[in-house]
């Protein structure tokens, strides 16, 4: 249980990170919108995968997560990433910016639910 604890600190404190080099006004537009859409996903109170599904419902906790954080890790400049750490360690997400982050969250699922009903309900229909 302990290392659960300590592995979600260690989860909150580089989405800590994500969240300051997205600020980060030399972080790459792409890399910056890939750090918000892990950020603002981390955050989301919908998953990709419902929990209450068996097994599958925790993979995106688990495993996709994880995954997206370690390769947006990798696409961020070593500078942005050094600065951004150093943010993360002294400040906390401004709750200003939380607001924020939730107008992202309602917008990614909006987006998705737009594409499902723009292309594949026609699909479900004629069949």
């Amino acid at each position: 249980m302990k290392r659960l604890k300590q592995w979600a600190k260690q989860m909150k404190q580089q989405l800590t990170v994500l969240y300051f080099a997205a600020q980060h006004p030399d972080m790459p537009l792409m890399t910056k919108l890939f750090a918000v859409f892990i950020v603002s996903y981390a955050l989301s109170p919908i998953d990709l995968i419902p929990d209450f599904i068996p097994v599958l419902g925790i993979l995106d906790d688990l495993i996709l997560l994880p995954l997206g954080i370690y390769l947006c890790y990798k696409m961020i400049p070593e500078q942005v990433l050094i600065e951004a750490k150093k943010q993360a360690e002294t400040e906390q997400i401004d709750k200003k910016h939380t607001s924020f982050i939730v107008v992202l969250i309602v917008l990614f699922w909006i987006a998705i639910l737009w594409t499902v009903i723009q292309y594949l309900l026609p699909y479900i229909i004629k069949k």
